[in-house]
């Protein structure tokens, strides 16, 4: 598939993804939202990619396109939603962070919070102003948010639409770090991630991702299943005799 809006990127075992519509300064269209759909299909087969990065030219992604959506009735909003793709993301089986630079608002900031750690340099502004154009967040922004920062500060967020800066976002907890250069520190801990067992990983996030959704009983089932079954794998094994003898593990995926 041909990339028009986002261009790929490998680098050792991280993948990224850039948006690229800097003129709308990376507005999100139906377009680009069906490649980054299929960049994360491409990238779930690929076991060379270990860990993904989302960044932007210039700023991360103001929004979704209004002139797309303008016109809409409910069917057909309903039909440009960008609830299955961020629901992609955040179930992807690796880890994904975003690394943002300029504004993150309204879907772009929902795609943001789809991913498992956001780092953002000074530029950076975030927030959810759909409330201003007589709509509210409607791609998860409503469920994520709260989760990060509480309802008490998702509601002051999504019910002013005022955006917040990066320090403001590192103290509600919106974004895990503060950085420089976003994208330089992603790759730093994109590094640091692919070291990791895949394995673990994966069920380290499901087990997380999952606590949120079904009851704490279920949960804690989930999670212990979850965990004995990392007793399958060479990672394991390698894991805890690199431990005993005192070595760095080479983790390898099986």
């Amino acid at each position: 598939m041909p990339y028009d809006f986002i261009s790929l990127d490998k680098l050792e075992k991280t993948g990224i993804i850039r948006l690229q519509r800097p003129a709308a300064l990376n507005a999100l269209n139906h377009q680009m939202i069906k490649e980054l759909e299929q960049a994360f299909m491409e990238w779930e087969a690929d076991e060379n990619v270990r860990v993904v990065i989302i960044t932007g030219e210039k700023n991360f992604a103001a929004g979704a396109d209004i002139n797309d959506m303008l016109d809409f009735d409910p069917e057909q909003a309903r039909a440009f939603s960008f609830h299955q793709c961020f629901a992609q993301i955040e179930a992807f089986p690796k880890p994904v962070l975003a690394a943002i630079s300029g504004f993150a608002l309204g879907g772009g900031l929902e795609l943001a919070l789809a991913c498992d750690w956001r780092i953002a340099d000074k530029t950076a502004r975030l927030g959810l102003p759909e409330i201003n154009l007589g709509i509210f967040p409607g791609a998860g922004g409503t469920l994520r948010l709260p989760r990060l920062i509480g309802a008490a500060r998702a509601k002051e967020m999504i019910f002013s639409g005022r955006p917040i800066n990066a320090q403001k976002a590192l103290e509600y907890g919106l974004i895990n770090e503060l950085a420089d250069d976003a994208l330089a520190e992603a790759i730093q801990t994109a590094e640091m991630l692919a070291s990791k067992p895949p394995i673990a990983l994966k069920l380290a996030k499901q087990c997380i991702n999952q606590a949120f959704d079904i009851d704490g009983m279920k949960a804690n089932h989930f999670e212990l299943i979850a965990w004995a079954s990392c007793f399958a794998t060479r990672d394991q094994k390698e894991g805890m005799k690199a431990f005993i003898e005192k070595r760095k593990p080479e983790f390898t995926g099986t």
